[in-house]
């Protein structure tokens, strides 16, 4: 029977009545259907409070000091205020460092550390980004090779994967799946994390959703039908998505009778037509499978920034393992989701959301409502992290963005790979400091607290959105996509700016003076001269590691630290006129050219590839100066100031402490073999159209989007941590380096043992070359970047997306979920 005429059969009951509901709740987690039961882990897995410790939380309620500990409060409480004042010192100490250069600490290390050999058995073929490269290969085709062939392997593996069958219509959208070769068709995991927890909504019997003879005979009193579905769920999750849709920048994307319609509607009801492109864009992408699917609402954030944050209170404990020991049960936010999600009932208004207020008007922050969602015993909730100390006021943050030129960084942090942009490789909770370094925790935009159903394009560590592919990904724009024709108004395969590789630089290493630069060159306008190789003639990239972009990244709530956002941060450690060394790990430059061993070495032209480019090479760290490195292959500025007053010590300040440059085209960067990839507001749009290109982008970011679990970092892109530090080391491990970096540093050298140049006047000092067939290698991750993005990362694998998404959407919205579910 077709989707949609199977919902007309079932009565719905209309969400009205919406005053003085009772929050739904479950009693227990045994209570919900079998599928979701594994989602939510055992509680005993929660550690316990200490019992003899004093626990600062955000609650309502005194402190609970035990007996034995009350023996003087009114003593106790100026030590406390003197320990958290020491505290916030440390941490104020703490918070620029990862603005400029690294670290010498390894906490601030923002991703899990990958250890590295000793420094004696270091080598190229034990470097750790060959061995993550071989890894990410093996991980990534053993994906591609176990997704189902057929349908009746796809409803197995998804009843093997989420315990209960497929929805309804899953059959068509296999066949739409099948028929456009979307390859990962069993990848769904975060789509059914998002969705989770609303599985748990159930309705209000006082309200007509459900009747007592509706509940399971043989679990009376658990709220749960015959088929272990929460009672009235559907009637809650369609209540919800009414009052979400009153919220300013939340929109509607309608389906009535298959037919597709956007709006708008404010909280005294007015609908109107005008909406925000992130709903536009979903109405696109839902027009394939429209016809297909019931009369549901889907409500849109407008905004690139997260809107849901359901504290911890109102989650069941965080999920280790899925069902039958698959990943699948992290919930939402730091917890999963159990019992009371409910708004808290106001009496006099129509809803909870009618008096809610897009900004937060000095009432708070995202910060002070993101940290209730850790765990009552870490960090975060049990400082007061939330309350700015008279410290931070009397300081100026500009002299903190001024002081992180002053450190050196070290092998911990200059030499710790991030495996993957990984959702859960900073905690926040457990380092509260480091919120100060992610913009989206500064927002001007107020969250929810509660458990609505909200789509936006990227989801952050806690909050609650469902993910869903970007506009800016869908649509085709000259600011976003790659190969975008505006005289035809279409895409082409290879975009007007792209730029050959060039000339293999693995054997002498890197010199960027070979290439003969063009000023005009724009890669949109002007293309007839790219950049080109003087000795060989051959059009060529650039070795270097580009970035253009405004100075987005954070809001002003509350104000005075935008010095320290991503963003401004990764300008900064860019800057030419830097301070300080960086640690990198390469082969000795003058270990093949003392004069006692190898005096025939000193009779010619130093060349260092024939000695030292074997794969066995042992590695030393060498401390550079960064200003030195930065000039010789980091090209990094703004190119638009916006927001300046937000900046401590306004647009002045802002322009002295970073680099700006004029604005770019999209095309001017298919020039550059490195692209880097910085969060702004939220995630970065241009991410696919790097993708598309013949250059390999290095992306660091905290979100993650609904194509997360189908790409695989250091395979099709290269992941950077939240910190940057080890981004020196990964240009040295593919690009080796440049001479002129060389020159800079052991043009004067002298051996101590000889009192003698390590380099006779005259000679030519080589660059330094990196990993064998180091070049090539850099190469092959922007071949498989472009791969992936014209196979996996289509507009159709988009649509297959969303296609899969409205199905379970339409069951999680139908009064009888069973009636919703195929029958197999």
């Amino acid at each position: 029977m077709h989707i949609r005429e199977l919902a007309a059969k079932i009565r719905p009951r209309s969400p009205t009545n919406l005053r003085e509901r009772n929050p739904p709740s479950l009693k227990s987690c045994e209570q919900l259907h079998p599928a979701f039961r594994s989602l939510i882990p055992d509680p005993r897995l929660e550690p316990a409070p200490h019992s003899n410790s004093v626990e600062m939380d955000d609650s309502d309620t005194p402190w609970i000091i035990p007996k034995q500990h009350r023996f003087s409060q009114r003593k106790w409480r100026p030590l406390l205020t003197l320990i958290l004042l020491a505290c916030s010192t440390v941490v104020i100490l703490r918070v620029g460092l990862p603005a400029g250069l690294p670290s010498t600490t390894s906490s601030t290390s923002h991703s899990p550390p990958t250890s590295s050999p000793h420094p004696s058995t270091l080598t190229f073929s034990t470097h750790p980004i060959t061995r993550m490269m071989a890894e990410a290969e093996r991980r990534f085709q053993a994906k591609v090779n176990r997704q189902s062939k057929t349908l009746p392997e796809a409803i197995k593996e998804y009843k093997h994967r989420y315990g209960m069958s497929p929805p309804t219509g899953f059959d068509d959208w296999w066949e739409f799946a099948s028929k456009n070769d979307v390859i990962l068709v069993d990848e769904f995991d975060t789509l059914m994390r998002d969705l989770a927890p609303f599985y748990a909504l159930r309705g209000q019997k006082e309200m007509g959703d459900y009747a007592d003879t509706d509940e399971d005979p043989a679990r009376l009193g658990s709220g749960l039908d015959r088929y272990g579905w929460a009672l009235g769920g559907g009637s809650e999750m369609r209540r919800r998505i009414v009052e979400v849709a009153s919220v300013a920048s939340i929109d509607m994307v309608r389906i009535r009778n298959g037919t597709l319609s956007t709006v708008s509607i404010s909280k005294d009801g007015f609908v109107d037509d005008e909406v925000s492109a992130r709903a536009k864009g979903l109405k696109s992408m839902l027009g394939v499978s429209a016809p297909q699917l019931p009369d549901i609402d889907f409500p849109v954030n407008a905004k690139a920034e997260g809107r849901v944050i359901v504290p911890w209170d109102r989650w069941e404990v965080a999920g280790q393992n899925g069902m039958n020991g698959d990943k699948i049960g992290r919930g939402m936010g730091n917890r999963s989701y159990m019992e009371d999600t409910a708004p808290h009932d106001t009496k006099d208004t129509l809803h909870p959301l009618a008096t809610f207020h897009p900004d937060w008007r000095g009432a708070g922050n995202v910060w002070d409502k993101w940290r209730r969602t850790c765990p009552p015993n870490s960090t975060a909730r049990k400082s007061y992290t939330s309350l700015r100390s008279a410290l931070i006021d009397s300081m100026s943050l500009s002299h903190i963005a001024a002081s992180e030129k002053s450190g050196d960084s070290s092998a911990s942090s200059s030499f710790s790979f991030a495996p993957s942009n990984s959702f859960d490789s900073v905690s926040f909770c457990d380092q509260p400091h480091l919120h100060y370094t992610q913009g989206h925790f500064f927002s001007d935009w107020r969250t929810l607290d509660d458990l609505y159903p909200v789509l936006s394009p990227a989801r952050a560590k806690g909050f609650g959105d469902i993910k869903i592919p970007s506009h800016y990904y869908y649509g085709s724009t000259q600011a976003y996509t790659y190969g975008w024709d505006k005289a035809t108004q279409k895409v082409q395969p290879v975009d007007r700016g792209e730029v050959a590789w060039g000339d293999v630089t693995d054997n002498e290493g890197v010199d960027d003076r070979d290439l003969i630069i063009d000023p005009a060159y724009d890669g949109h306008n002007n293309t007839a001269n790219p950049p080109r190789n003087r000795k060989t003639g051959k059009v060529s990239k650039q070795n270097k590691i580009f970035w253009r972009g405004a100075t987005t990244g954070g809001g002003n709530s509350p104000a005075g630290f935008a010095a320290l956002y991503q963003r401004h941060r990764a300008v900064r450690m860019a800057s030419w006129d830097a301070e300080g060394d960086v640690e990198l790990w390469i082969p000795h430059p003058i270990l093949h050219t003392n004069a006692s061993s190898h005096p025939k070495a000193l009779r010619k032209p130093v060349t260092l590839h024939h000695l030292t480019n074997i794969v066995d090479a042992s590695l030393t760290a060498h401390k550079i100066p960064i200003a030195t490195l930065n000039r010789a292959f980091m090209d990094v500025a703004f190119v638009k100031a916006q927001n300046a007053k937000q900046y401590p010590g306004g647009l002045k300040k802002l322009t002295e402490d970073h680099r700006f440059s004029s604005s770019v085209s999209l095309g001017n960067h298919w020039q550059y073999k490195y692209l880097l990839d910085l969060d702004g507001m939220s995630y970065s749009g241009r991410f696919m159209s790097f993708l598309s290109s013949d250059s390999v982008p290095i992306k660091s970011t905290v979100y993650e989007e609904f194509f997360s679990e189908w790409i695989e970092p250091w395979l099709h892109y290269i992941p950077l941590s939240s910190s940057y530090e080890e981004i020196y080391n990964i240009f040295g491990y593919f690009s080796g380096i440049p001479a002129e970096v060389m020159e800079q540093i052991y043009g004067n050298a002298v051996n101590p043992a000889t009192g003698t140049p390590f380099f006779p006047p005259g000679s030519k000092i080589p660059a330094i070359p990196g990993a064998p067939d180091g070049d090539a290698r850099l190469q092959r991750i922007a071949q498989a970047g472009k791969e992936w993005k014209n196979t996996i990362g289509r507009k159709v694998d988009m649509e297959s997306y969303v296609y899969r998404l409205a199905l379970e959407w339409a069951r999680l919205n139908a009064e009888d979920r069973e009636m919703m579910t195929m029958k197999v």
